[in-house]
């Protein structure tokens, strides 16, 4: 723990600027990210306060007897010194912090911690008041400049396009009840039962699922999850063990195993839709279907170039915090954890990528959340420290890209979409992710690279959103579609209206 101590000078002040107040700083470093600051205020700035507060108060004052705004100043003080007070307090206590997280003490990430009404106004002397803030830690950035870093690269062939193709007709169709043991290709409808020591703690109902070699929840992950149902029959009950994530949202489970029973309720087989002149227009408008498959590849050279500035990324930043040994609180990273999954969500929407992919990397930061959320944390405090030093920063037109980029893939008006983000508090995060991809694309400027093959994650997992140990977590990252009017079209497609 380190404590400084130091004196803000009120210094010159122009008319229209408010002057500064006269304060005493004494801070104390708990830990890495946090910070203790005892704040003593001066009486001649508590008297100013009251002074300006009485001058803008007295023309409207109302005391029996006088004309509203004629009474005597000073009785005028007497009679509604208390009432000015709680409003001068708060106005000392706002002003001050406010001075105080401006000044470069430290970069505060949170909001100061303090309870207004927990704290006296004295009659005489200076007013000191306490409070805890998170902050970024300090730090020497690395010299990130001429990094040596691998590419990896990729020429998509036809099998592939076929291949991709077959996934983004899934989506349009049709499913048909079959007869007999589910086989390979089958999706199976199930009843999903999760039990602790015989309790039931999750129960899922009429569950379609697309059978993958990984099942994935929000909390735990189902090795081998194909071969347990493929050969089932429908009433068949299958049984398998689970281990609960340490970061489950229901703390009481995590790290216990329980027991996952399938029930299969119905099989299916999935038939295509054929590829007519109809069809290709209701999706897309497509002239034809060398027109769709050309939109499918530049939908796979989209999501390579994701997996490439990934793979950058990840590289550039092992590299940055490879000596970023910072004790991080636990409550910051609980508090972080949805802002990181919201980031990485809106980085997968602006790439295309469909949402039962999302959902499956939502699924996996969710079951290491800590850990993904600790690393990404340092990063982001890196490459902000960057961006500052650099000069780099969000202007309106970022914005606009970015939302225009997740409407285009997500079928949706950018009115509508940029309405929602700020709805749900999501426009940080979009800054955080503009900013970042700066400075990224600063530091692979400098960098020098060797192109490497391209080895694509398996697709072997399919996701439910879904805590198997209970307590569900509901998603708060929005839909890529809304409403009855969404365009049922590829991505990356203009609506054909």
């Amino acid at each position: 723990m380190s404590t400084s101590e130091t004196d803000v000078p009120v210094g010159d002040a122009s008319p229209d600027e408010k002057q500064k107040l006269t304060l005493e700083v004494k801070i104390e470093e708990p830990s890495t990210c946090q910070r203790h600051v005892t704040v003593t205020i001066s009486r001649d700035d508590i008297e100013r306060y009251f002074k300006e507060a009485f001058d803008e108060f007295q023309p409207k004052a109302e005391v029996p007897g006088f004309r509203a705004g004629r009474a005597p100043r000073k009785l005028v003080e007497s009679r509604f010194r208390e009432q000015v007070s709680d409003q001068v307090k708060g106005s000392l206590l706002m002003d001050s912090v406010t001075q105080v997280t401006d000044d470069d003490y430290f970069a505060a990430i949170s909001e100061p911690d303090f309870d207004i009404g927990a704290i006296d106004m004295p009659d005489e002397g200076p007013l000191t008041f306490e409070f805890n803030i998170e902050v970024r830690p300090d730090f020497d950035v690395p010299d990130w400049k001429g990094m040596q870093l691998d590419r990896p690269v990729h020429d998509y062939t036809d099998e592939e396009v076929d291949n991709h193709l077959k996934t983004l007709l899934a989506r349009y169709g049709k499913t048909v009840g079959k007869e007999g043991p589910v086989e390979p290709s089958d999706t199976v409808t199930l009843k999903i039962t999760s039990r602790h020591e015989g309790e039931v703690v999750m129960e899922i109902d009429d569950e379609p699922v697309e059978l993958m070699p990984k099942l994935s929840f929000s909390d735990a992950t189902i090795d081998g999850f194909a071969d347990l149902i493929i050969g089932s029959h429908v009433g068949d009950k299958k049984t398998v063990e689970a281990k609960i994530s340490d970061d489950a949202e229901n703390e009481a489970l995590r790290g216990e195993t329980v027991e996952v029973e399938f029930e299969v309720t119905k099989i299916e087989r999935l038939e295509l839709p054929e590829l007519t002149p109809g069809f290709l227009d209701r999706i897309g408008g497509f002239d034809g279907e060398g027109d769709l498959r050309d939109a499918v590849r530049g939908e796979l050279v989209r999501q390579h170039e994701y997996h490439q500035q990934q793979r950058i990324r990840q590289q550039i930043t092992a590299f940055l915090i490879k000596d970023a040994e910072w004790e991080l609180p636990p409550e910051l990273l609980r508090r972080q954890a949805r802002r990181e999954l919201e980031r990485a969500v809106l980085e997968l929407r602006s790439a295309g990528f469909p949402e039962d992919a999302i959902r499956g990397y939502q699924n996996q930061l969710r079951q290491n959340s800590q850990q993904s959320t600790a690393r990404a944390l340092k990063e982001h405090f890196i490459l902000e420290r960057i961006a500052e030093d650099h000069e780099l920063d969000v202007e309106p037109q970022d914005y606009d890209a970015e939302v225009l980029r997740i409407a285009q893939q997500s079928q949706e008006s950018p009115r509508r979409v940029r309405a929602r983000l700020e709805k749900r508090g999501q426009m940080d995060a979009l800054r955080n992710q503009i900013v970042e991809r700066k400075v990224i694309d600063l530091i692979t400027s400098e960098a020098k690279f060797t192109d490497i093959p391209f080895k694509p994650d398996p697709d072997d997992t399919v996701a439910i959103d879904e805590a198997i140990g209970g307590l569900g977590a509901e998603s708060d990252i929005p839909d890529a579609k809304y409403g009855a009017d969404a365009a049922e079209e590829l991505p990356g497609q203009t609506p054909n209206k």
